[in-house]
């Protein structure tokens, strides 16, 4: 339960920096390429640690034989970094 709630944390952490790197990229520049490049480029990091987190932790938990968490840590995270590519892309 104690690495839902982290994962819930850092998935939270990482919409907020993307959200905040958008807004500020709009004032930054009136052309929409300049803008969307900036959130683009960290929603492309975030969702790489999310990536890696699922792999890391869900694939450890897989590895240990605890199935069920293994899972959910995979889903989650995985389900973290489709919702921030999906925020940077505009969707």
């Amino acid at each position: 339960m104690a690495l839902l709630v982290i994962d819930l944390m850092v998935i939270a952490w990482m919409v907020f920096a993307v959200g905040m790197e958008g807004w500020a990229d709009s004032y930054e520049s009136d052309s929409a390429s300049a803008s969307a490049s900036g959130a683009s480029s960290v929603a492309s990091q975030a969702s790489l640690i999310l990536m890696g987190g699922a792999v890391f932790t869900g694939g450890g938990l897989l590895a240990l034989g605890w199935r069920i968490p293994g899972v959910v840590q995979v889903v989650v995270l995985m389900g973290g970094a489709v919702l921030v590519s999906s925020l940077a892309a505009g969707g």
